[in-house]
């Protein structure tokens, strides 16, 4: 039981959140691509990649591990995408510490579920039994490709007349 709730149902809301805030992160980056402040799909992004990454703690196995390292990681990504977004209306430099710690965030969220995909889905898992095989490898480097490419074309592109929201 995790918060009085049945681990598996707990693990079921932590991966529809993820989803959520992935499906919304890339409309969000779409937005940035093409000079947009998306404001409520951001809301949302940002809403539900701060749950994801919250409700990753309880879960088991306890203890650190590189999955709350990426946890904490994403956190603090998103505690200055918030602060750039909301508190400083994407004045100045924060208008690409935005950009920069949004994607970052969202990038570690596609990363967990790359590895996610190859641990749960047997085609991939078949592909690379022990994630370190070329199938994950080149996976995991195209994820990262893109998100690079994508990230400095929106840091490029996004320029926005910010009001306050």
């Amino acid at each position: 039981m995790i918060l009085g709730i049945s681990t598996d149902a707990f693990l079921t809301f932590h991966v529809i959140i993820s989803l959520i805030g992935i499906a919304s992160g890339l409309v969000v980056l779409y937005g940035l691509v093409n000079g947009q402040a998306l404001g409520a799909w951001t809301a949302l992004f940002l809403a539900t990649t701060i749950l994801t990454s919250a409700t990753g703690f309880p879960l088991p196995p306890f203890g650190f591990d590189p999955p709350r390292a990426v946890g904490i990681l994403s956190l603090v990504l998103l505690a200055l995408a918030v602060v750039a977004f909301y508190a400083f209306h994407l004045a100045a430099a924060w208008r690409w510490v935005y950009v920069v710690t949004a994607m970052m965030a969202l990038y570690l969220n596609v990363f967990v579920a790359v590895i996610q995909a190859f641990g749960k889905l047997s085609f991939l898992q078949s592909l690379a039994p022990t994630q370190s095989e070329p199938p994950f490898v080149i996976a995991q480097l195209v994820v990262l490709a893109a998100f690079v490419a994508l990230g400095v074309l929106a840091v490029r592109r996004f320029h926005p007349a910010m009001t306050k929201p």
